[in-house]
This record gives C-alpha cells, sequence and structure tokens, in this order.
C-alpha cells in the first residue's frame, strides 16, 4: 500500500493552531504527564529508530548523529511553542542541556528530557493564560494611540519573560478590539474572552503522555523528510478513516463548545440522521455500551476520547443522553439508543456540475463543460483487499460521473484538483487511466536507485474528448502526478498555478507487524520510500506541475510549498519512459491564451479576485494589525462597502449573487462560539460563492474546441488524427 498524502504535524501543533490570547485558572488542572516512558512508548520509539535509520526501507535515511539531535531538539520546540509566546527565552536555555541528547532518547526510547519539556510547557501555558485571564479586568482598553500587534513570530527570538508580558498584552487587545468592532457591550466582550482562553487552556491542559510522545517523535520523524510522520495507534485508526472515506459509527460530525461535545452535522443515510431524533446543535452529555452498559458523564472530556466511545463496530448498540440544542444544559437529557452502522463520507467524494458556456466572438453555439470536483485520491484498503465490490474509491467514482457526462453528450471535461493534498498512489494511477489507453503513468524511483514503472495497463477509456485540469498551490502528490501524466501525454490542457511540489511516495508501515501484537499498541510510521516521476522523467519535487494558462498566484512559493521545506529533496529528473503524445498544444496556447485575457479584463469577477488576492498579499506583508479603533474602524467600513457595491454590479450585470456578502464582517468569534446552525449557514455560503477561476477553465476549455473545429489545419498539429483519446475537433 502506497501513499502520499499530506497530513497533519503533532497533536500538540493542532492545539496551538489557534488565536494567540489564551487563558485558564490559576489553578487549571494540568495533564497527568509522566516523568518518564511507559513500556509501549519505549518499544514503539526503538522500533521507530530502526525502521528510519535504516536503508532498506527509508528513501533517504540520517544518521541520529549530533546534528540531527540538535535537529530534532529545534523541531520539538517548534512542535510545542511554534507561536514563541509561552516559554521565554530562559526556559530554552535551560534545555539547553537536553539539546545533545535527543538522538539517543529516540535510540534508546528514554524521552524523559522531551517529557520535562512537555511539562514546563504546560506550566507556562497556564501562566501565561492566568495572566492574559488578569488583563481582561484590567482598564487596557484604550484604542486611540499607535499601538500593534505584531501577530507573526516566526522568525522572532525567544523573548523574556517582560516582553511575552506586552506581547500577550497585545494580543488580549486584539481580541478585545474585535469583538467591540462587531457591536459586543464590555460584559459581554469580557465573558466571551473569558470562556475562549479558558476553553482552550483546558485542551492545552489536557493534553497528555501520549500527545507528548507523538509530538517529540514526530520531531524526529520530521527531521528524516517533510513527509515521514508517526501515528500513534488512535491517530492511525484516523487516517485510515479518512482514506477509506466511511467509518463505523453513528454518522455524525461532533465539535467542542466550551465542556460539551455537540452535533455539528448529520451524515445523510447514517443512524442519527435516520433516527429522526437529533439535529445539529444537540450536546451529547453521557455515553453507555450496548443495551445496558453503564453509562459515562462525558462533560469535560476531550472530544477524541468522546468520539472513541460513540464509534464501534457496525450492529452493534451504543445509547446517549442529549441535551436538545434549544434546551439549557441543566435540563434532563433524553436517552437514545442507536444501532452503529457503516457510514461513508460523502463530504470527501468526487462531485459533479455542468456549466453552460455562451457562444464565443467567432457564433457558434454555446457550450456544455462538465466539471468534476475531486478534494481527494481515497481508496478503501481493507474493502479493496476483502474483494468488496462496494469499496471506496476516487477511480470507481470518477468513472461513474465520466459515464454520465458521455450519456449528457457534454462538450469538454474541467477535472477540479485545487486543494486536493493528495492520497492513494494507485488511484492516480487509475484515475489517469480514465483518459489514456494503456501506458506508463508514474515513475517510482527507490532508495537503491531502482526505477519502476506504475502504468495504466486497463485498454480503453473512460472520456476520450478534450480535458481541462484545474490546479492550484494546493494540489499535492497524487494530484501531480494526474496533472503531470496528462501534461506529459499532450492529453489535456492544465490550468492554474503551479502546485505544491510534493513528489515523494509514503508507505504506512505498521509498528506492531513485528512484534505481532494482537492489539494495537505501536502505531504506524508514514515513511518516504521513494522518489516519483512523471513518463517524461521530470520529478515534481520541489518544482511542482507548472500550468499551459496561468491564473493570478493566490500563495507565493516562499510562503507555501515544498520549496519552503529545509530538508527537502531537490529536483531532479531520470530518463523518460516511451508513451504516446495524444497532442502537442504549444501552437494552440497563444490564441487561446489571448482570447482568455481579453475575457477577464471584462470579467468583474476575476478582476474583483485579483484585487483581493493582491490586497490579501499586501496584508500578509505588513505581518501586523493596527490597534487604534478609528483606523480598524475606517477599514472595516471599506470593506463592507466595497461588499456592497459588489453586490449591486452583481445585480446589474446580471451574475450570481455573493451568498456570503452580508456575513463577511468579522464578528470577533472562533467557528466553536458560534452557534452550530450559524457556523453552518456560514460555511454552506461560503461553498456556494462564486468561483470566477472554475467558470473561466470551462471557458478556456470551451475556447480550445471552438478554435480547434475552426480549424482544422490546426487541430491536425495540436491533436493528430491517428490518436484516439483527445480527439477534441468534433
Amino acid at each position: 500500500m502506497k501513499v502520499s498524502r499530506i497530513v497533519s504535524g503533532s497533536v500538540i501543533a493542532l492545539a496551538l493552531a489557534v488565536p494567540l490570547a489564551l487563558m485558564a485558572r490559576p489553578d487549571i488542572t494540568i495533564g497527568d504527564v509522566p516523568s518518564t516512558p511507559n513500556v509501549d512508548q519505549v518499544a514503539a520509539s526503538k522500533l521507530v529508530y530502526g525502521l528510519l535509520s535504516d536503508s532498506r526501507y527509508a528513501y533517504r535515511p540520517r544518521p541520529l548523529d549530533a546534528a540531527m539531535s540538535v535537529d530534532i531538539f529545534d523541531r520539538y520546540l517548534e512542535n510545542l511553542d511554534a507561536s514563541k509566546l509561552f516559554l521565554s527565552a530562559d526556559d530554552v536555555a535551560g534545555f539547553e542541556s537536553f539539546r545533545p541528547q535527543m538522538g539517543a532518547a529516540v535510540k534508546n526510547g528514554d524521552i524523559a528530557p522531551a517529557l520535562e519539556m512537555f511539562a514546563l510547557y504546560q506550566q507556562r501555558v497556564a501562566e501565561r493564560s492566568a495572566y492574559a485571564r488578569d488583563l481582561l479586568k484590567q482598564d487596557i482598553f484604550d484604542f486611540t494611540g499607535n499601538d500593534r500587534w505584531e501577530y507573526d513570530r516566526k522568525d522572532a527570538p525567544w523573548a523574556t519573560r517582560e516582553a511575552l508580558d506586552t506581547l500577550w498584552r497585545q494580543s488580549v487587545r486584539n481580541d478585545w478590539l474585535r469583538l467591540q468592532l462587531a457591536g459586543k457591550a464590555p460584559d459581554e466582550i469580557r465573558r466571551t474572552l473569558d470562556r475562549r482562553y479558558l476553553n482552550l487552556a483546558n485542551t492545552v491542559a489536557a493534553l497528555n503522555s501520549e500527545d507528548a510522545f507523538s509530538s517529540f517523535l514526530n520531531a524526529y520523524t520530521g527531521a528524516i523528510d517533510p513527509h515521514t510522520s508517526y501515528f500513534n495507534p488512535r491517530a492511525a485508526r484516523l487516517f485510515n478513516q479518512s482514506m477509506s472515506l466511511s467509518l463505523e459509527g453513528i454518522g455524525a460530525q461532533l465539535q467542542k463548545q466550551d465542556d460539551v461535545v455537540v452535533i455539528r452535522e448529520l451524515i445523510a443515510g447514517g443512524p442519527a440522521a435516520l433516527s429522526n431524533k437529533f439535529k445539529p446543535g444537540d450536546r451529547i452529555v453521557g455515553v453507555g455500551q450496548g443495551t445496558n452498559g453503564p453509562m459515562e458523564d462525558v462533560v469535560g472530556w476531550r472530544i477524541d476520547d468522546v468520539v472513541e466511545k460513540i464509534k464501534g463496530p457496525k450492529d452493534t448498540q451504543v445509547r446517549l443522553d442529549v441535551v436538545p440544542a434549544e434546551a439549557s444544559l441543566d435540563s434532563d437529557p433524553v436517552r437514545i439508543t442507536l444501532t452503529r452502522a457503516r457510514v461513508r463520507l460523502e463530504e470527501q467524494a468526487a462531485k459533479a456540475e455542468t456549466l453552460t458556456l455562451p457562444p464565443g466572438e467567432d457564433g457558434g453555439v454555446e457550450k456544455r463543460i462538465g466539471v468534476i470536483k475531486l478534494p481527494a485520491f481515497y481508496q478503501d484498503f481493507e474493502g479493496r483487499r476483502n474483494r468488496n465490490g462496494e469499496y471506496a474509491s476516487a477511480t470507481r467514482d470518477v468513472a461513474r460521473l465520466l459515464e454520465q457526462f458521455r450519456q449528457d453528450n457534454v462538450d469538454g471535461v474541467v477535472l477540479d484538483l485545487r486543494n486536493n493534498g493528495g492520497g492513494s498512489l494507485n488511484e492516480a494511477v487509475e484515475l489517469t487511466g480514465l483518459f489514456i489507453d494503456q501506458g506508463p503513468v508514474v515513475q517510482v524511483r527507490e532508495s537503491g536507485g531502482r526505477v519502476g514503472v506504475q502504468a495504466d495497463r486497463d485498454p480503453g477509456v473512460a472520456w476520450d474528448g478534450p480535458l481541462a485540469v484545474l490546479i492550484n498551490r494546493g494540489s499535492a502528490s497524487a494530484s501531480e502526478i494526474v496533472a503531470g501524466a496528462i501534461q506529459d501525454y499532450g492529453r489535456g490542457l492544465i490550468i492554474g498555478e503551479t502546485t505544491f511540489g510534493k513528489g515523494t511516495v509514503q508507505n504506512l508501515v505498521d509498528l506492531d507487524r513485528w512484534p505481532a501484537n494482537e492489539t494495537k499498541r505501536y502505531g504506524q510510521v508514514k515513511l518516504t520510500i521513494a522518489q516519483f516521476f512523471l513518463p517524461g522523467g521530470s520529478s515534481t519535487q520541489n518544482r511542482g506541475v507548472e500550468p499551459d494558462i496561468h491564473f493570478p498566484v493566490t500563495v507565493d512559493a516562499t510562503e507555501f510549498g515544498e520549496s519552503t521545506y529545509d530538508n527537502a529533496l531537490p529536483w531532479t529528473r531520470i530518463a523518460a519512459v516511451p508513451h504516446v503524445q495524444y497532442g502537442n498544444f504549444a501552437s494552440l496556447l497563444p490564441t487561446v491564451n489571448a482570447l482568455h485575457e481579453a475575457r477577464v479584463a471584462n470579467d468583474r469577477e476575476f478582476q474583483w479576485l485579483a484585487e483581493d488576492i493582491a490586497e490579501f498579499r499586501a496584508e500578509r506583508e505588513k505581518k501586523y494589525v493596527t490597534l487604534n479603533l478609528e483606523e480598524r474602524r475606517i477599514e472595516r467600513d471599506r470593506q463592507t462597502a466595497k461588499r456592497q457595491q459588489r453586490q449591486e454590479e452583481r445585480r446589474e450585470l446580471g451574475l450570481a449573487l455573493d451568498p456570503l456578502a452580508e456575513d463577511s464582517d468579522d464578528d470577533g468569534l472562533q467557528a466553536s462560539e458560534r452557534a452550530i446552525a450559524q457556523q453552518n449557514r456560514l460555511e454552506k455560503a461560503a461553498e456556494e460563492r462564486p468561483d470566477p477561476l472554475l467558470r473561466e477553465s470551462a471557458a478556456i476549455l470551451a475556447d480550445a474546441v471552438r478554435v480547434l473545429n475552426n480549424d482544422r489545419n490546426l487541430s491536425s498539429t495540436v491533436l493528430p488524427e491517428s490518436t484516439a483519446p483527445g480527439r477534441w475537433a468534433r
């Protein structure tokens, strides 16, 4: 099983990826983190070291020497306190004696130094949180001066305790100012921030030894390369669930609000939705197993612990004590019994729509372009191994959608891979085969230098007509294989931004395979085992796939992408493998690009997008926000007026209205602080916003079809008549 998917780092990093002003009671209970690792952690650490130091497994093994020890130390510090707002310069200096010990800690499984650092980190969070809460009681909320909140701490040095006081003071003031601008009264602001800081501090305090261990091992794996990761047993289950697009449970998305787990959304077809007894906003306060197992009060629990109690094998029962959304939390709960089932997670599945484009400047008829949005290259590996005919597969889903497009006789297809971070390499190969008639899709070079070729071996294609692939900087790994192969074959136009640049292959290795444990004790490693190359010999590593038609760059390559990693593999190339050249778009691109440029020059949605991108990038360059109320109010009013003017222009031009236009003012709240119904509405509205890039991609493809239909000489040059797939001119 080979996977090439970008996944999150440590639990600690996730817990801290939140607004920076935190809060806790001075007497908050810190998680029970022992000073020494347990037996399973010692064994897992040794197994991970053995795996990553062996060239038979790792693509680029790295010796656990003094330099590696320093690297692990620095990465672990970043995992703990990336924003540098908790640990002081003195704290970090006190850790210096641990710096040369980190390599031995991994090798021998003696991670006591990491646990000690983690314990002090938790203590400092509680102290800083208490300090922030005290600030809410002080008279520091005058916003008439020239103060700033300089939020970008990435390259800042570790601060003294006094400097941290100042940073936290400005952060809390910024949080207050946002709520004040949203029209909240002082007492309401205090309550909101007090609750926010307390909830978040409790989240950090609830982190335990397993979280610390996972974060430390991920500091080691991250020192090997950017895409090697350690998953503890729970994280491994979640990763496999995300890849299979299914789970066994009640079919509900949950989130934490204050101390309670709340139903965020019901999954269609799941037991919870079919029962008609739940709705978004309902609060789960108790969980019991089977028909008569004891009920456990889960108020105040970590959300992942509550989820573990609710999930379980299909056809088993679970009892839930639920307080309805409209009732007060101290109301008597309703007890509901559900039978768990296997639930398909449709949110990440492939979806289709059809866009109708008006006739071009040369007249003719309107064009209908089918669009397939693919968020990930998913596959239910277990279902496929068991030969379950119903297993989830990106290729199978896309094939069904293409068949519908064939029946509808659309004029072309756009495969939208924007923000698709990858997934199953096998799915990438098979999905490419839907558009080519057999042939190599990707070359895979292993650690010893041996190069293998993974190819589409199924004759025939699912779609032989006009094709475009839409990409952006968030398109990575498996997405880059598909886009790059389509480009190498000359099978379709590549449109958008240069991709992420992840050109390595990972394999999930089960650490329990060697001791042959009956229960999962040690977790898994997502290990880089190879580098992939396109049929033409070029790697996507670091450089990514460059589009044929460029859209405005939303994210700079210095901010996001493979090239931002300090230990990423360099770009290189190997020999090409023979493959069919269905077309060569070089002579077509100038004409199509000119039509594109002329169209977007008069396309208000496209112009607005370009303006917003430029404005966003300028704001990011500032790396601070003013704490002057009048300046912030002027900027807010300017943004409001801009949205209102655009809505009016949309009405005048007959364009689709922006469903978020009336809700775009900053309300100062985090997503978990809003009412569930309101948050769901905002997220749905965001999904339904006008998408000028998608529509322009369809228009570019329609242009290409018209040009080739109207110019047979050009058509014979771009797409030779001898090839079957890719016959665009009709």
